[in-house]
């Protein structure tokens, strides 16, 4: 422990050195006398009332009580629920009588587990107030440290935050201003001030969980026999739960990581490992695809965690489209055939090895279940996502980077073929993002909007020339308000609003394509609820509590007037009911396909989401509630919608994530026709049968975090699989072989 003033260590003092201490400022500001208090409680709720009048049986006839002196011979109410520093007055004593300043500080130490406030001259503008303590005090600048509570290192109590910033490490969230106090530590100066083997609380959450797992096993070989026989219970809790964190594959994170960075897929990994360490047993856990956002190395691991879970008498469910965690489970349920109104059916279930060995039924009994099933056919092999006959090789345009630094990347220099379908791979946390996103988007944007400036990123890039437009399809979201969806982002509903507009019923009554808007108010000739601005709901404050949803009872939900769900299309002849504008929102992709069959301008929208593997999100669903792939992949749709230019460079983020093996061969035909028509695309992927289907591979590696942020290897993906120090190629040499 060390002063934050003067970095002096920090060693206890006695009651004699605390006298001396007081004597000292006293006389050397010319104080006269001491008053003597004894801090019992310091910033804790509760009303206190048994122990003021403990106190006051002890002779005690005065209290410091959050900042005013009281008489505890009178009734003192204090609120429970408020945070209250009771100081109880031991003596007011004159500096110059030694044995009386003595005795009232020894009694305060007793009395307040060796702390004392010493104020001086109270009554006057030049007092001064002295915190003390017979545990832990600077010698030099009397810093007094307060007792060390795991509350003092925690950013989320006013105890532990910095003062400055509230514990939050900037002064201003918008502008990501670091705080100047704390340096973006987010703790107080005392907090910061004690160290373990050399390094802050700040420092041991900064390591990634790998290195902080290795910290502590060194840091228990330097501590003596008796402080590792105290603290052995704390070294088998810490040990336990970064083991179980590794475990699920996420060595590459920091304990200061926000949570609101994290994938869905690393948030749900961090929450299995705590569970695993509750060590529960006869429990149901639930899991929606937990591999998201896993390399088939991290992916093995995951798999080893949750048979640790069943080992330990426990049922796992898990929603996955990985072929290796099918592979590995006991019992497969398969709904299907298909998505949206063509799925909800039980199509195959049973015993994994025997639906994977079964082949072709010969009853007709056990034929028709497992015929049905378009997950069993991948995984039996009888369909398959097949390699390309050629690599395109004949094609000599590139990006050419050079010095690519940043994060974890070790100035990375190497080359992006263009008008191909490139792939960067590696495991979690080796750099992918980091090469795509900040050093390969950000500087070719600077350099072919000839931006100001010098690069950031790296040293050099060169080859933007071959570019007409650079486009980052992530997986943010689409839109921010529950009133974004994907007709209106993709561009659907214009051409539906138009179509009801043209209907006969519509035109009689004068309505515009504006009429039905559920954005445009009816003071403009809109159509919505007005009683909820066409949401569909009404938002109710909580006081204490998060705002509540409640679904509008006027419209109940429809987001439209009465008068504009009157006007509906499709009572002909063809047999289709006649639906409202209401009742097409309520429609998924794959249903509202039907439904306008032969109105092109709008079936050939929904042809390319139902392309992307969407055809199952209905057409109002709120941006709020996609998923990041399914918001990537309404932007890819909204491009391809468009007039496709050429020699545009797309770069995605995992665009498979969430989808079937169905799904993803009818992705990489979406993609294959994108670079057919002139384009290039840099994706990030994990998916096996994605990555042998590209042109060009760039492996990072060989670890996450600090261990990464190298090419291993690069090249078609039959020279990656002849790398042996690529871990991604060695499961790509697997795949492969397959076919």
């Amino acid at each position: 422990m060390y002063c934050p003033n003067d970095g002096s260590r920090i060693k206890k003092l006695s009651i004699d050195e605390i006298v001396q201490i007081v004597k000292e400022t006293g006389t050397g500001n010319n104080f006269e006398y001491i008053t003597v208090l004894a801090p019992v409680v310091r910033g804790r709720k509760g009303e206190y009332y048994q122990l003021l009048y403990d106190f006051l049986n002890l002779g005690f006839s005065q209290a410091r009580i959050d900042g005013e002196f009281k008489d505890l011979h009178e009734k003192i109410v204090l609120s429970r629920y408020k945070e209250h520093t009771i100081e109880i007055l031991i003596d007011k004593v004159m500096l110059h009588d030694e044995s009386r300043v003595f005795e009232a500080i020894e009694t305060a130490l007793n009395h307040s587990q060796g702390i004392v406030n010493v104020v001086f001259d109270e009554k006057k503008e030049s007092r001064r107030e002295l915190l003390l303590s017979a545990k832990w005090t600077c010698p030099k600048c009397s810093f007094a440290f307060p007792e060390l509570e795991p509350r003092l290192f925690s950013f989320n109590s006013p105890h532990g935050a910095c003062e400055m910033c509230s514990g939050l490490g900037k002064t201003d969230l918008f502008l990501k201003i670091t705080c100047p106090s704390c340096q973006g530590k987010r703790l107080k100066p005392e907090a910061l001030s004690v160290l373990i083997h050399k390094h802050t609380i700040h420092d041991i959450c900064a390591m990634t969980l790998e290195d902080l797992f290795g910290f502590f096993v060194d840091y228990e070989k330097h501590v003596s026999d008796r402080d590792k026989q105290i603290a052995s219970a704390i070294f088998k809790e810490i040990h336990d739960r970064l083991e179980f964190l590794l475990q699920v594959g996420v060595d590459y994170l920091t304990l200061t990581r926000e949570a609101e960075t994290l994938s869905g897929g690393e948030a749900q990994r961090i929450r299995l490992a705590s569970q695993i360490g509750t060590r529960l047993s006869n429990t149901l856990y639930v899991l929606d695809e937990p591999t998201i956002g896993l390399h088939e190395r991290d992916t093995d691991r995951l798999i080893k965690t949750l048979h640790t879970l069943k080992d330990q008498h426990n049922s796992v469910v898990v929603v996955e489209h990985d072929e290796r965690t099918i592979a590995n489970a006991d019992y497969l349920v398969d709904l299907g055939p298909l998505a949206g109104i063509l799925g909800g059916e039980v199509v195959a279930e049973g015993d994994v090895k025997q639906l994977l060995g079964v082949g072709k039924q010969k009853t007709e009994k056990k034929k028709e279940p497992f015929e049905r099933s378009l997950t069993l056919k991948y995984l039996r092999g009888e369909k398959s996502i097949e390699i390309p006959l050629s690599r395109r090789d004949k094609i000599t345009e590139k990006l050419h980077i050079e010095g690519g630094r940043v994060h974890n990347l070790k100035n990375i220099t190497c080359d992006i073929p263009l008008r191909k379908l490139v792939c960067v791979t590696g495991v979690s946390g080796s750099g992918k993002s980091s090469l795509l996103y900040d050093v390969v988007y950000k500087n070719a944007v600077h350099v072919k909007n000839h931006m100001p400036g010098d690069l950031e990123t790296a040293s050099k890039i060169l080859g933007t020339e071959y570019l007409n437009n650079i486009v980052m399809v992530d997986q943010s979201p689409i839109g921010r308000t529950p009133r974004s969806n994907p007709s209106t982002y993709t561009g659907i509903w214009t051409p539906v609003r138009e179509l009801f507009a043209s209907l006969e019923e519509a035109r009689a009554r004068n309505y515009t394509a504006s009429r039905f808007s559920f954005n445009v108010p009816s003071s403009r000739g809109g159509g919505r609820c007005e009683a909820c601005e066409g949401a569909g709901f009404n938002i109710i404050e909580m006081h204490f509590l998060p705002p509540v949803e409640v679904e509008c009872e006027v419209c109940h939900g429809r987001r439209f007037s009465k008068e504009t769900l009157q006007v509906k299309y499709g009572n002909l002849p063809a047999g289709r009911h006649g639906k409202n504008i209401a009742d097409v929102l309520a429609m998924t992709v794959d249903e509202a396909a039907v439904f306008f069959d032969g109105i092109y301008t709008v079936t050939d929208k929904l042809k390319v989401l139902q392309e992307v593997g969407l055809g199952y999100i209905h057409l109002g669903q709120s941006a709020t509630t996609l998923s990041g792939g399914e918001a990537q992949r309404i932007k890819l749709s909204k491009e391809l919608i468009g007039p496709l230019g050429k020699r545009t460079l797309y770069m995605l983020d995992e665009p498979t994530v969430g989808l079937h093996y169905y799904d993803v061969e009818m992705l990489l035909k979406v993609l294959n026709k994108l670079i057919e028509k002139g384009n290039s695309i840099v994706l990030i992927e994990h998916n096996m049968h994605v990555i042998k289907s590209c042109d060009y591979v760039i492996d990072l590696g060989p670890e996450g975090g600090e261990g990464g942020g190298k090419i291993i290897a690069k090249g078609t993906p039959e020279e990656v699989a002849q790398s042996k120090d690529s871990y991604t190629g060695q499961y790509l040499k697997k795949v492969l072989r397959k076919g």
